[in-house]
């Protein structure tokens, strides 16, 4: 049966209209996203093939695009419209992000983290750049790689804090294992970074580790 046969409470595009995204499975989410199905299958239909084929929502979406493509109903114009939905939802995140206080909104600025760093299959180290109302300048990927005290230069991190006419620093980083315990080697890095910035007059509030959540070295004392 056909998506525009069912009950009008039952679709899922009437649905989010008239109670809201949240009340959607993941399946009808995906299902709006796609529009259409295939022959003998409804958009639902391939929605939930697609989550039991990439193991759920978010493994689909992190898929590169010769993994997406290669699924039926998929392809060059679907992974297209797909990392605009997705950076368009980042660029969001920063605006919100960008009208507030980086220390007065830490769920929004974890959440901007998270979605900038999560994803990523290797390491990534990033700063966000305050000015002296801890209101965000701008955000910098600086280093890529195992992140260890050999691969991020503070002599770096200084010279774009002090290119921004940054006041404070907000470092973070991702641990593609999806566990965001910090190692001995973070805070390592964090205190190194804090005594070259600090040189110039240039605070770091927090380091920020991103996985499956978000840890701040702050709040555990390391600062």
């Amino acid at each position: 049966m056909a998506i525009t046969d069912w009950p009008a409470a039952e679709r899922p595009r009437e649905k989010l209209i008239e109670r809201g995204p949240a009340a959607l499975s993941d399946a009808e989410l995906l299902a709006i996203f796609l529009r259409t199905g295939v022959a003998g299958k409804s958009a639902v239909d391939v929605a939930r093939d697609l989550l039991s084929r990439f193991g759920g929502l978010r493994p689909l979406l992190q898929a590169d695009q010769a993994g997406f493509c290669s699924a039926p109903g998929l392809g060059a114009a679907k992974y297209a419209q797909l990392q605009a939905v997705l950076e368009m939802g980042r660029r969001h995140l920063a605006a919100d992000l960008a009208r507030g206080d980086a220390l007065t909104s830490p769920g929004t600025t974890r959440q901007f983290l998270v979605a900038r760093l999560r994803d990523y299959p290797f390491e990534v180290f990033g700063v966000l750049f305050l000015d002296n109302r801890h209101r965000v300048i701008a955000f910098e990927e600086l280093f890529r790689g195992t992140i260890d005290g050999a691969s991020v230069h503070p002599r770096e991190v200084v010279r774009r804090a002090l290119h921004h006419n940054a006041a404070a620093v907000i470092l973070a980083h991702n641990h593609p294992s999806g566990v965001a315990e910090p190692s001995r080697s973070d805070v390592a890095i964090t205190r190194r970074l804090a005594d070259a910035l600090g040189l110039v007059d240039i605070r770091v509030l927090d380091h920020v580790i991103v996985a499956d959540e978000a840890v701040s070295l702050a709040e555990r004392g390391e600062l």
